[in-house]
């Protein structure tokens, strides 16, 4: 699913590990409050494959019981249009529209050009995706030459959702991010890290974030929980 439509591609982080690690994590918790009422423990197992299967639930039953595979398409959307990233004077800009009242908003207070609302060849969703180039051309047409602050000021006033392309140091950067005090400094061999929190942060508890140890620091005290002696 993942690509263009002329080649595959990879996913940018380790997602089959990241996404088989957190059903392990949920499993965990739902077995320890089984517990607390049954009195039983458990067993579990997690699979990469089977955890990544949980995740393509869509495409499958769109491919298995909607007659066609969705096609590969890039950071668009594969059935909704215009949906994915536009071109800015100074960037990319991120946005979709997923119902016909968007669809004359965006019409006539983002591109500014209300008329193209009753164009035929964009009337209706199935309509847009069909005819996505025509499409793009025309939004192209109307925000391309503008900074992408404009645009996404315009979009969130029209209540669209969307975001703008970030490296990873404007991610960084992120004012959300800051706002919301999610960075600390850990202390590590080579110096001081910056890094961010963990996403779950409770009230009553607090957020524990030890120092990043030395290669082979813990490995004794390790060993002498289980009764084994450290190697010489």
């Amino acid at each position: 699913m993942t690509g263009t439509e002329e080649s595959p591609a990879k996913v940018g982080v380790s997602i089959a590990d990241i996404c088989a690690g957190m059903y392990a994590y949920s499993g965990i918790l739902t077995s320890l409050l089984q517990r607390t009422s049954t009195g039983k423990g458990d067993v579990l197992e997690v699979s990469m494959l089977e955890a990544l299967g949980e995740w393509m639930g869509q495409p499958y039953f769109y491919a298995e019981y909607g007659g066609a595979q969705q096609p590969r398409s890039g950071a668009e959307h594969a059935t909704i249009a215009p949906y994915g990233p536009f071109p800015a004077a100074d960037g990319t800009v991120f946005f979709g529209i997923q119902n016909e009242r968007e669809w004359a908003v965006f019409c006539s207070d983002v591109l500014r050009e209300p008329e193209l609302a009753k164009d035929t060849r964009f009337a209706g969703n199935a309509l847009r995706v069909e005819n996505r180039p025509a499409l793009h051309q025309a939004i192209n047409n109307a925000l391309s030459s503008l900074p992408a602050s404009e645009i996404l000021v315009r979009l969130d006033a029209a209540s669209i959702a969307n975001a703008q392309l970030r490296d990873m140091h404007e991610f960084a950067a992120h004012p959300q991010l800051s706002s919301r005090n999610r960075w600390r400094d850990v202390d590590s061999p080579v110096g001081p890290l910056r890094t961010l929190i963990p996403p779950v942060t409770s009230r009553e508890a607090t957020i524990r974030m030890d120092p990043v140890p030395e290669l082979g620091q813990h490995t004794a005290g390790i060993l002498a929980e289980l009764g084994l002696t450290h190697p010489v």
